[in-house]
C-alpha cells in the first residue's frame, strides 16, 4: 500500500510571539485516500493523533479553511507559513510550521492518488468482504 510521510517540526504558539517546537509525522496513505493522519510528540508528554481531510490542508495552504475542530490559514511574512488550530474538550492548540516544507510533502501525497481519483483508490468492496469475514 503505497503513503508518504513528512517528519518535521512544528511551532506551538503558548503567548504572541513565543512558541516551542514540536515533532510531528504527517502521514498519507492510499487506503485513506481522504485522510492525513498527524501524530504530535512533545517531550514528555503521550503522543497525541489527528486525522482530517487532504483537501482541507490543501486549501489552507491557500485561504483559510475549516471550522470547528481543525482551522487551516496560510501566513504571510518573512517566510511563509502555515497555520494550524485544533480543539477538543482536552484542550486548545495553534501551531505554525514552513509552508513550503507542507507543500511539497502534499505533492507526493497527489502523486499517490491524483485529485478526484480518492474513490476508486478506496477498494470498498474488498474492505467491506474484509470486516464481513471478520464478523462471521
Amino acid at each position: 500500500m503505497p503513503s508518504t510521510e513528512l517528519a518535521c517540526t512544528l511551532q506551538l504558539v503558548i503567548a504572541p510571539g513565543r512558541s516551542i517546537p514540536v515533532s510531528a509525522c504527517f502521514s498519507y496513505r492510499s487506503r485513506d485516500p481522504y485522510g492525513i493522519h498527524v501524530t504530535f510528540q512533545l517531550e514528555d508528554h503521550p503522543p497525541v493523533s489527528w486525522v482530517f481531510a487532504r483537501d482541507l490542508l490543501a486549501e489552507g495552504t491557500v485561504r483559510p479553511s475549516g471550522f470547528g475542530d481543525v482551522r487551516v490559514w496560510p501566513e504571510k511574512g518573512e517566510a511563509d507559513s502555515l497555520g494550524l488550530e485544533l480543539t477538543s474538550p482536552y484542550g486548545h492548540a495553534r501551531l505554525t510550521m514552513p509552508m513550503d516544507e507542507l507543500t511539497a510533502w502534499l505533492g507526493q501525497t497527489y502523486h499517490l492518488v491524483p485529485i478526484g481519483s480518492e474513490e476508486a483508490a478506496l477498494n470498498l468492496d474488498g474492505e467491506l468482504s474484509r470486516l464481513l469475514g471478520e464478523v462471521s
